[in-house]
């Protein structure tokens, strides 16, 4: 199903790829944003948007000569990793169990972070760059360090899935920790503090921005860049552990070649040229996808998730959903759900079976099926994977 056009009074048009209509929440987010001047064509909204903070889930918003640091959020660079291996689910039989035990004793989850900073992480090349970041995160370089190759918690997780050949695929999503938090947290703040000066009257105070050509502006662009590129490091520090967890067990600790890398974050903002024109493109709950790109768009930890290949639509800024998007909050996931609903809907899933993972429940999550139908025109399937391992942040 292609976009329809939300039939909304807004300064630029809103372009919606979900099946169903918004509440007035969402809609009122996405009024609030298409009212900015400085949005660029029309806002693009995924199949799987949703309620955010100040810009929904789920939504593309190109624009010219500003950006809104509450848009793109706190988990800065927050994304997805998955490699293609050469294993075949015939050798995972009766692994399961060690495996997840394995990832959960190697990969720290939730606010855990490694005791000690391994070698490829002391000589990430970005460190130098670490004194220009923001002042008020000079202190958290050790701690940054340290967390460097863990997980976090909320939806993060690490998989092992089967293919539809039943070909094994490693899969994780992650962002960039407590790093990413504190430097968003600090220039929304500052965004917060320049509009509140400058009398501005927006619709939201979470859509407080920076203007382009400004100080303020050019530190945020900055310490976005090096928060993004932290955040697609520490997935791959991840993938290194995980993939060697794997070769213990499948090769006898023998290393292999990947058949197919992807590394792609859906909360984030680069400059690209969108109908002939140089943008901010910040993509919030979304994942870039050119002809060239291969992309990963998940579903909850009991439903399928899929490989893509990006079409280049340029209605959507060459753009895709992230995921299956939440149905239910995270709060009102415990009040309907049961701790039996849970076993139900992960049968087959080596993974937790506990209220601490309530919220993650399938069931809080919209169909995938469902989501992936409405962007037939933004991705094509490469490969679709059912997950055997869970292990959730």
């Amino acid at each position: 199903m292609p976009y329809e056009e939300l039939k909304l009074s807004t300064q630029s048009p809103i372009l919606s790829w979900a099946n169903h209509p918004l509440g007035s929440e969402e809609t009122k987010m996405a009024k609030n944003v298409a009212s900015l001047p400085f949005v660029f064509k029309h806002v693009a909204l995924m199949p799987d948007v949703h309620l955010g903070k100040g810009a929904l889930v789920g939504s593309v918003i190109a624009t010219q000569e500003a950006i809104i640091p509450a848009a793109i959020g706190v988990d800065i660079g927050c994304g997805m990793c998955a490699i293609k291996t050469p294993f075949n689910s015939d050798q995972l039989e009766g692994k399961l169990k060690k495996i997840r035990l394995d990832i959960e004793a190697v990969i720290p989850t939730g606010f855990n972070e490694n005791k000690e900073v391994e070698k490829n992480v002391t000589n990430w090349q970005h460190w130098r760059h670490f004194l220009n970041l923001h002042r008020g995160v000079q202190e958290l370089q050790g701690k940054a360090m340290k967390q460097m190759g863990s997980l976090g918690g909320g939806n993060h997780f690490i998989e092992v899935c089967l293919d539809t050949e039943n070909q094994v695929w490693l899969m994780l999503h992650s962002g960039s920790r407590n790093i990413g938090n504190s430097l968003a947290q600090r220039h929304i703040n500052t965004a917060k503090e320049l509009a509140k000066l400058a009398g501005n009257r927006l619709p939201d105070p979470d859509l407080a921005y920076f203007v382009a050509g400004t100080p303020e502006f050019q530190t945020y662009w900055h310490d976005l860049q090096w928060a993004q590129n932290y955040a697609r490091f520490n997935r791959e520090v991840m993938m290194v552990r995980f993939k060697r967890i794997i070769e213990k067990h499948l090769a006898g600790g023998k290393a292999t070649k990947p058949l197919l890398e992807v590394n792609c974050h859906h909360n984030y903002a680069e400059k690209e040229v969108h109908f002939g024109e140089e943008v901010y493109v910040t993509r919030k709950g979304a994942v870039r996808a050119t002809k060239e790109d291969y992309g990963i768009i998940p579903g909850s930890m009991g439903a399928k998730s899929y490989i893509i290949k990006g079409k280049g639509n340029a209605h959507s800024f060459c753009s895709c959903s992230h995921g299956a998007g939440r149905l239910l909050s995270r709060k009102k996931a415990k009040n309907v759900y049961t701790l039996d609903d849970l076993i139900e809907q992960t049968k087959g899933v080596e993974c937790r079976k506990d209220t601490g993972v309530l919220d993650e429940i399938p069931g809080a999550y919209k169909p995938i099926d469902e989501v992936m139908n409405n962007q037939a025109d933004l991705v094509e399937v490469v490969a679709t994977l059912k997950q055997v391992v869970c292990v959730k942040g």
